[in-house]
């Protein structure tokens, strides 16, 4: 039954998405056969007023009017350009505080439950809401520390959202299966998993205490950062369903007025923001992914200050390396060696030719040495790389994704208050910087240390991992003499899960027929 309810609610989503007009802004003119037709079905049944909108409004009518989930996952595709194109990513970015408050009441019922005290108790004010987004909203409150009366902001989740959340997730699996079955060419981009990634940064999100954990995390990290920070968590205050933060007076960075006016220089605050992003990626791998200017604050002073991080980005250290020899090979115009590094991390299959990777490459670089270095767009060097890799096979890899996305919002942002603003000339310090420390001796010296610390490991578990190889290949002998066997319950779960993916399927077609059945009836 839940396949029916998913289907339903698929079905109506699609339907809302009609009528707000979102397919017919979609570009269909080039379609043919039945794509064409439904592209011209849903003109057809779109509301007039919505033909007088903006696609983004469009967009973003149609997915409050679905409510906070899809707003989240219309904020969570933005954050993929390579599943859903760089046009629709940045629609779907001005999703960012569309949501409706919700009242005060519901919130203090919220923070009570959640942390077992009374209001009262917790805040010596505690406001109205003064801002709203898909999964929470913000109230202004003070509360007493030390004795003295400190503002801060309060974080309460929406209630009821991750009930309905997670009703509406089995629609987005029943949707990813349908495209992977029925749409080979998306399977590259691995629908099922971007929904399980969905599912899984949602998940985290909904508990606040993680977002906590990491403004802690990212605080210890930029302790010692010139012109960045981020607030300081009040942990007594914060639980699953509420996060208590410092209160931060400053400027938003989409008000360029109001940081005129309050004497910024912006040309210094642009350099800061990039180099801040670049530091916290290459030498913590642990990024702030979500600084849209809505979430980034200018302090009298000049100091950044980011929040809202329920979306956070982590590197290893070979997609550390990965990016900085990227952007110091495109600087030096070393291709073969930007070649050579995709082919060293795993992305691209061997049974490439790297000489020809590195020719691909080179169609990518050699334009950009022609202009003029403000003119330059990492974002967009690094959104022409991950096309071409698409023809060496390199499968959709999310960390990178989102740091493709990052690069873009901050980069905008960059350009945003300072329209002539050099990203490589203001990049160099950090990667070049980094480089020499993590490729150079210091780095051999590192990567050493590191490579007889896991020697050590290896030597230290060497007793277990014989245990383990003399047991299977014990094992192996057995299957080789007998066969390979499952037992009455593995035959039993593969029965089931294969009969209840073929009844999923009937029954998702069944519910799309009646659906276009209904539409059918409707038009005659």
């Amino acid at each position: 039954m839940s396949s029916v309810g998913a289907g339903f609610r698929l079905a109506r989503a699609g339907w809302v998405l009609v009528r707000e007009g979102v397919i017919a802004a979609l570009p269909g003119e080039e379609l043919s056969g039945l794509p064409k037709f439904g592209w011209q079905l849903a003109r057809l049944f779109t509301r007039r007023r919505a033909l007088a909108y903006e696609r983004s409004d469009r967009l973003a009518k149609a997915v409050v009017r679905l409510g906070p989930s899809y707003v989240k996952l219309g904020q969570f595709l933005a954050t993929r350009p390579d599943v859903v194109g760089n046009d629709m990513a940045l629609d779907l970015a001005m999703l960012q505080d569309k949501m409706h408050t919700f009242p005060r009441v519901e919130a203090v019922a919220a923070i009570e439950a959640s942390l077992g005290r009374k209001v009262g108790d917790l805040y010596a004010e505690f406001g109205d809401p003064v801002a709203a987004a898909s999964i929470a909203q913000v109230h202004a409150a003070e509360a007493i520390h030390d004795g003295a009366a400190t503002k801060v902001a309060v974080k309460v989740i929406r209630p009821g959202v991750r009930r309905r959340f997670f009703q509406d997730l089995e629609s987005y699996f029943l949707a990813a299966r349908l495209q992977e079955k029925y749409i080979p060419s998306s399977r590259r981009l691995r629908p099922v998993e971007v929904t399980e990634t969905l599912a899984q940064t949602t998940k985290i999100e909904m508990d606040l205490r993680l977002e906590a954990a990491a403004l802690s995390e990212l605080g210890e990290n930029t302790r010692d950062d010139p012109g960045f920070r981020v607030p300081s968590v009040d942990w007594e205050r914060t639980g699953r369903d509420v996060l208590t933060m410092e209160w931060v007076d400053g400027v938003k960075m989409n008000n360029i007025a109001g940081l005129e006016e309050a004497g910024h220089d912006l040309k210094a605050i642009a350099a800061n923001l990039i180099q801040s992003f670049l530091r916290h990626t290459l030498r913590d791998g642990f990024f702030h992914a979500d600084m849209h200017p809505g979430n980034l604050f200018v302090e009298a002073n000049g100091t950044i200050v980011a929040v809202d991080l329920g979306i956070a980005g982590r590197l290893g250290k070979k997609e550390r390396r990965f990016l900085a020899e990227i952007l110091y090979g495109f600087i030096t115009r070393d291709y073969l060696r930007v070649a050579e590094v995709h082919f060293e991390a795993g992305y691209v299959p061997r049974q490439h030719n790297v000489a020809a990777f590195a020719q691909a490459i080179r169609a990518i670089g050699e334009p950009i040495h022609g202009q003029p270095a403000e003119t330059i767009s990492m974002a967009k060097l690094l959104t022409l790389l991950f096309e071409v890799t698409e023809l060496f096979d390199m499968a959709t890899r999310p960390e990178l994704i989102l740091l493709q996305k990052t690069m873009v919002v901050v980069e905008g942002v960059a350009r945003t208050l300072d329209p002539a603003f050099n990203m490589w000339k203001t990049a160099e310090p950090v990667v070049g910087g980094w480089i020499a420390g993590n490729l150079g001796p210091r780095g051999m010296m590192i990567d050493a240390r590191d490579g007889a610390k896991a020697l050590l490991t290896l030597a230290r578990q060497a007793p277990e991992l014989a245990a383990r190889t003399d047991r299977l290949s014990r094992e192996i002998d057995l299957m080789a003499e007998h066969g390979l066997r499952f037992d009455e319950t593995t035959a039993r779960a593969i029965g089931k899960a294969e009969a209840h993916y073929g009844r999923s399927g009937r029954v998702a077609l069944w519910v799309i027929a009646l659906t276009l059945v209904y539409i059918a009836w409707k038009i005659l």
